[in-house]
């Protein structure tokens, strides 16, 4: 786990509480979003990264309500707030977040950090919470990413339910640019989004070509859903960039596109098994960097022993 921060003197939390750790990954946007016609339902599929949130929970008797640190992660208070008064749990506590995701870029920065909370305090009290019971909690602080359930999920994110665990990713590399500025995902998804009829059915095929593809570990496939997703959100979020990381994704011999669709990054990606692998990540960091100068490297999310005791995990 990465280094926490250091505390002033009257954030230091009391040594005698219990304490509890938590971590969540997060997402490169996603593989694919949209609305469904026959569900007339949005829906994502998550793109998960082995970047992540660390959370650490400690009760303390002496307080009456949670703190946290750094104090603008208040989503996270709330949902610690919810979680100890369903289970009639003590409200006295310490919660401490440490991210490596970046805040309003659609990488699934507060969902993970919600995620990461959660699991703090079940393992603060010993407490078991499903996914499922999570996922609701979340949806009634903002629209969330699906970040609780382990691997590649299609998953209602205005509701908070799950549609369907498609899998684990292959080995993934995203080399990946960040458009500027910030988005407010809650803010983005109360927005009407004006799909059309014919939009509708693409996603539902689409849906249904990417569902197999990840069970087929058909990494090809995956990536042009992935890049013909990110040309359809253009109406919803464009991304001034997109048509140029195309054309280098093409000359990189890239496997497709994937873009944050309610965020301000995208990013061109790769499969470590390719022929010329280091040499195409090299030529695409160089070309993405004559672009935007920053260039960020992630690897798709593979079960590690870390995360062993959350990949097990009943969806329930």
């Amino acid at each position: 786990m990465v280094s926490f921060y250091i505390y002033k003197e009257d954030q230091c939390v009391s040594p005698i509480g219990k304490t509890g750790t938590g971590m969540a990954f997060g997402t490169f946007g996603e593989l694919l979003q949209g609305r469904l016609w026959e569900e007339q339902e949005e829906f994502l599929v998550t793109l998960p990264i082995s970047r992540y949130s660390y959370a650490i929970y400690v009760a303390d008797p002496t307080c009456q309500d949670v703190t946290v640190f750094p104090p603008e992660k208040q989503k996270s208070r709330m949902l610690a707030r919810l979680l100890l008064e369903r289970s009639a749990l003590p409200h006295g506590g310490r919660l401490i977040l440490q991210s490596e995701l970046p805040v309003g870029k659609g990488l699934a920065s507060s969902s993970a950090d919600l995620v990461a909370t959660a699991r703090a305090i079940s393992s603060c009290f010993h407490l078991p919470i499903s996914s499922s019971l999570l996922a609701t909690l979340m949806c009634r602080i903002e629209p969330s990413d699906g970040v609780m359930y382990p691997g590649v999920v299609s998953f209602y994110h205005r509701q908070g339910h799950l549609r369907e665990f498609l899998g684990m990713l292959p080995p993934l590399t995203i080399v990946g640019i960040d458009e500027g500025g910030e988005v407010d995902t809650l803010q983005f998804n109360t927005v009407p989004k004006a799909f059309t009829h014919t939009e509708e059915l693409e996603y539902q095929h689409l849906l249904e070509v990417l569902s197999d593809a990840i069970r087929q570990q058909d990494v090809r496939l995956i990536g042009q859903v992935a890049t013909r997703s990110a040309v359809l959100n253009q109406k919803l979020n464009p991304k001034r960039m997109l048509s140029k990381v195309m054309t280098l994704c093409q000359e990189v011999s890239g496997l497709g596109v994937v873009t944050a669709h309610s965020g301000t990054c995208l990013g061109i990606l790769l499969s470590p098994d390719e022929p010329n692998y280091h040499s195409h990540v090299q030529m695409a960091q160089d070309s993405l960097a004559k672009l935007t100068g920053a260039v960020s490297i992630y690897h798709s999310f593979q079960v590690a022993e870390k995360e062993e005791e959350y990949v097990t995990e009943k969806y329930a």
